[in-house]
């Protein structure tokens, strides 16, 4: 039997023509929406989910693409635009009764959330970012052999076919490959969420590479506009991060704050899973953000 978040209930919700999300609700309350990283399903939220459906209804998706989600074909640039699925988090909200909600995303699924507070200010009304940079500043501060760290960036930035042929062919070497050297504690991905990521992701190959090479194009071109224009996030933002400004050098918490006007930045000693490394810590940081 899969993996599930205990006590949530199943759902599967339709936010675009085509395309729904599977999605495990759980608890009462305001609001909470967690979005995933990579490689990775709704289920990396599994501890904090638990713990903060308390106090709120806790929503946690797998993104289009991604897990049990459906996956539409990359047809332009558009169909796994950050905008594009900003926009089904919205949707999915809508669909479940909530016109407003707090959110909070990890790596892919902060891209994601990042872009809907910033399309829809009125609705969100809190934003944790985990272990990301916004993708304009993302690109930017990879440089020489450094940026070695991120070569997946660099291969799913490819056009279509080549990248797609080469993670097809060793999927499980591929996907596990990250979720060996982004942690700390091997126990905090035990060996039943390890098999559960590993066959979602073999199964969702072109959709995963098709998002990561928007955030090669038509998000950056979002970003560099929303940069033009001065757009700035309105609403209070808690940022995790482990300390990549020391390693690649660049000051992670003054690129934030041209963001957000009203944002605590804080670095962790975890690793980059840290909702499972550390889902305490992470579950009383997002209720203080939720405080503010």
């Amino acid at each position: 039997m899969a993996p599930v978040i205990a006590g949530f209930d199943q759902h599967r919700v339709p936010v675009a023509d085509g395309v729904s999300l599977h999605t495990a609700v759980g608890g009462s309350g305001t609001p909470v929406i967690l979005l995933h990283g990579f490689p990775q399903t709704h289920l990396m939220w599994r501890h904090v989910a638990a713990d903060l459906a308390t106090e709120h209804t806790v929503i946690c998706p797998d993104l289009r693409g991604y897990g049990a989600s459906d996956k539409p074909a990359e047809t332009d640039g558009t169909v796994y635009a950050k905008r594009t699925m900003a926009a089904d988090i919205v949707a999915l909200a809508s669909e479940l009764g909530h016109e407003r909600f707090a959110l909070a995303g990890h790596d892919r699924g902060a891209l994601v959330a990042f872009r809907a507070a910033l399309d829809h200010p009125g609705t969100v009304t809190h934003l944790a970012c985990l272990d990301i940079l916004p993708t304009l500043d993302m690109w930017d501060v990879l440089h020489g052999v450094t940026a070695a760290v991120a070569f997946h960036l660099y291969l799913m930035a490819q056009p279509p076919g080549l990248p797609e042929r080469m993670i097809g062919a060793a999927p499980d070497a591929f996907f596990g490959h990250f979720l060996d050297i982004w942690t700390t504690d091997r126990q905090a991905v035990p060996d039943e969420i390890r098999a559960a990521y590993l066959a979602a992701c073999r199964e969702a190959v072109p959709s995963i590479v098709a998002d990561y090479r928007a955030s090669a194009g038509i998000d950056i071109e979002h970003d560099r506009a929303d940069r033009a224009a001065g757009n700035t996030l309105r609403m209070p933002v808690g940022v995790l991060q482990q300390d990549w400004g020391a390693a690649l050098g660049f000051d992670a918490a003054a690129l934030w704050r041209a963001w957000a006007p009203d944002v605590r930045h804080t670095t962790v000693g975890c690793g980059h899973f840290m909702a499972e490394e550390a889902p305490a810590d992470i579950a009383k940081a997002l209720r203080e953000l939720l405080a503010r």
